[in-house]
């Protein structure tokens, strides 16, 4: 295993506060969560993945449970189950309200840490793929903290874990680590890529100054927390049926609006949670009284930020790229589960079922094998670290330009911005974000409809001929990037 930090930290599954959804209460079914997966996906889920993820759903929670993972219980032994958006019924199954994603990890960690067979290099990290006689063969490696040059780490099978790409954006939800560095090597390295202009903006990310920002769980909307404006005004009312547990996109999309006409959006939590929101949503809680927010006696402020990327590298029903000896599994991957926008808490329980799924087909493919060598990296003498002031400059144009709305014109102008940016450095971490960021502009240009967490001021209905999944490589993605900048020199 190789992570920039200590296992787990800045991992995005850290992050997670809502859970895992599965079918464990009386009155559920994996066939009611498939349903409400393909719903949420507008069009775009693959239905024989959904059923498959969601019919495994319960195993892996249970044996999550039997790893140690702490899940609220009923006074009967039952899981204590959550409502959120999008769902038809409580079946996120958590950890003290809102800590979830912490606690899993912390177990998963326990095990790798007692497992004598798996070597963690920490402090290292991925900067490219080394391709060989038309295969992934190994590694490119540097100090994570970028203050070193490049080597090699070969291996006969590489599988990409590293998260998604919200941190492209300014405003996220997002570790400052996850930048779209996977999906990016892995485009440099001729994978292709699904979904890419897909990715999700929740709606109740805490509005301050932090980077990334705090997340106000979709949980307390679940257990009744309501959208207020400035002016008291309750807004999601008018905009759904659902209200608040509408579906990501459309909250998402009504928050930016409040925000952005300048009614400054809220999550009320007074008359639903009260003073009880310390102990049943510690972490939110945590979030709001650091910054000198009582939740239990004034709305939460709260604005719409990048979260989770739909889209990612495509792979098969175990994990396998495009590019043999190449897997990848949870946000960096793409399989078809989340379509055009993602189910609450569907995250973490496709990461469990490719995760089993991409180990046995890795080893089925390798066959049986010796004791790996102690594994070792001393870093070269270089500097791979990307500039910080064109990361900033990437960051605000993927926000103002690639966001929650977008336009022709806009995504054009950040398909300039983006070229600019790329020529003016040649570091391969930032490489890595610009092919990113590449994909997900460019694949957005490519769609001239509004579709899920894709919204086209200038295309702003679904049209029903699009409803397919995207693919894309990073050749395509850079054609129509040209084109962009052919339109201004012409």
């Amino acid at each position: 295993m190789i992570s920039p930090k200590p296992l787990g930290e800045g991992a995005s599954s850290a992050f997670a506060q809502g859970g895992v959804a599965a079918a464990a209460g009386p009155d559920d079914s994996p066939a009611r969560h498939a349903a409400d997966t393909i719903r949420a996906g507008a069009g775009t889920v693959d239905q024989r993945v959904a059923e498959q993820v969601t019919a495994e759903a319960l195993e892996h929670v249970l044996a999550l449970a039997e790893r140690g993972a702490p899940f609220d219980r009923t006074g009967a032994g039952g899981f204590v189950l959550s409502r959120e958006a999008a769902h038809d019924r409580a079946r996120v199954v958590r950890v003290k309200g809102d800590g979830a994603g912490r606690a899993i990890m912390t177990a998963l960690i326990g095990a790798v840490r007692a497992t004598p067979s798996v070597q963690a290099l920490e402090g290292v990290i991925a900067t490219g793929l080394e391709v060989g006689g038309g295969r992934v063969t190994g590694l490119r490696l540097a100090a994570a903290d970028g203050q070193s040059g490049e080597g090699v780490l070969l291996a006969p099978a590489v599988l990409l874990a590293t998260g998604g790409a919200g941190g492209l954006y300014a405003r996220t939800t997002n570790p400052g680590s996850i930048r779209g560095q996977g999906l990016g090597i892995a485009a440099l390295a001729g994978a292709a890529v699904a979904d890419a202009e897909f990715v999700q903006f929740h709606p109740t990310a805490i509005d301050c100054d932090a980077d990334p920002l705090p997340l106000a769980t979709e949980a307390l909307r679940g257990e009744g927390a309501v959208l207020v404006n400035a002016g008291g005004e309750r807004f999601m009312t008018a905009v759904h049926p659902d209200a608040e547990l509408a579906p990501r996109d459309v909250v998402a999309r009504a928050v930016f609006a409040e925000w952005r006409a300048g009614r400054r959006p809220m999550l009320d939590t007074r008359a639903a949670i009260g003073t009880a929101i310390d102990t049943r949503f510690p972490t939110v809680a945590g979030s709001c009284r650091a910054l000198g927010i009582d939740p239990a006696l004034e709305p939460i402020p709260v604005t719409a930020a990048a979260h989770y990327h739909m889209g990612g590298i495509a792979v098969s029903e175990a994990g396998r790229s495009s590019l043999p000896g190449l897997w990848a599994i949870g946000e960096v991957s793409c399989t078809g589960l989340h379509g055009a926008n993602r189910l609450a808490s569907n995250g973490l329980l496709e990461a469990l079922v490719y995760g089993r799924s991409a180990a046995h087909d890795i080893a089925m493919a390798l066959g049986a094998s010796g004791a790996a060598p102690e594994l070792a990296f001393t870093p070269p003498p270089g500097d791979v670290a990307p500039p910080e002031d064109a990361v900033a400059r990437l960051r605000r144009i993927m926000t103002e330009e690639v966001g929650v709305t977008r336009s022709g014109e806009g995504l054009r102008a950040a398909l300039r911005g983006i070229a600019e940016l790329e020529a003016r450095t040649d570091s391969p971490v930032f490489r890595a974000m610009t092919a990113a960021a590449t994909l997900i502009a460019g694949a957005a240009l490519a769609r001239e409809e509004s579709r899920g967490g894709h919204y086209r001021t200038d295309f702003p209905d679904a049209d029903p001929k699009r409803a397919l999944r995207s693919r894309m490589t990073l050749a395509g993605a850079e054609r129509i990037r040209a084109g962009a900048m052919g339109e201004v020199t012409a």
